[in-house]
C-alpha cells in the first residue's frame, strides 16, 4: 500500500525527514485501512460532502493544497524579512494529513459516498489528529491537522498552519462559488 500512495501522492518525497515521511505515509495508511477503503478508491472520494456532485477528488485536493501551501510558504520565507522561520517538511505533512481524517469520517454506502457513523459524531479534524497522533507525528503536525478547518478558527494557528489553512481556502472557496 505504501507504494501505492508514494505513487500518487509523490510530494511525500518532498518530507526530507525520512521518519516524518514514514509516519505520515503509515497516517494515510491506518486512514484507508480504518475506513474500509482500497488506495484505488481514493480517485472517487469527493475532497468535500459540501458540494454536491463535487468535481475534485481527494487526491487532487490534498496534492493541491500542499502544492500551495508549498509556493507560499517559498515566497514567504523569501519577502518575509527575517519575521518567521518555516519548517518545509511540516507544511508538506500537514498539507499531506490534514484531510485524512475524511477517509473516516465518510463511507461507501448503497446510495454513494455519504458520512460515517463516525463521521457523523466527529470531523475530520478530530479524527485526523487522532490518527495523527497514534503514529507519533510532531505536535505542530498533530496542530496543523486539528485546526485547518472552522475549529481552529477561534485559537491559535502556528505559522505554517496559517498557511495550509489558506491553502485548503483557496482550493475549497472558487470550487464552492463556482
Amino acid at each position: 500500500m505504501k507504494e501505492e500512495l508514494t505513487k500518487i501522492f509523490p510530494e511525500f518525497d518532498l518530507i526530507k525527514d525520512e521518519e516524518l515521511r514514514e509516519k505520515s505515509i503509515n497516517v494515510w495508511i491506518e486512514a484507508i485501512e480504518k475506513g474500509g477503503w482500497k488506495v484505488s478508491d481514493l480517485e472517487r472520494i469527493p475532497f468535500t460532502l459540501l458540494i454536491p456532485d463535487c468535481p475534485v477528488n481527494i487526491i487532487d485536493h490534498t496534492r493541491s493544497v500542499t502544492k500551495v501551501a508549498i509556493e507560499a510558504a517559498k515566497q514567504l520565507v523569501q519577502f518575509n524579512g527575517g519575521a518567521y522561520e518555516l519548517d518545509m517538511d511540516m507544511i508538506v505533512s500537514g498539507g499531506l494529513l490534514h484531510d485524512v481524517g475524511k477517509i473516516v469520517e465518510y463511507a461507501d454506502c448503497d446510495d454513494g459516498i455519504k458520512k460515517s457513523p463516525m463521521g457523523k459524531l466527529l470531523r475530520h479534524p478530530f479524527s485526523g489528529a487522532g490518527l495523527a497522533m497514534r503514529h507519533d507525528l510532531p505536535d505542530k503536525v498533530v496542530h496543523m491537522i486539528a485546526v485547518h478547518a472552522k475549529e481552529g478558527d477561534s485559537g491559535y494557528r502556528c505559522p505554517e498552519a496559517v498557511i495550509v489553512h489558506h491553502a485548503d481556502f483557496m482550493n475549497f472557496e472558487p470550487i464552492k462559488m463556482g
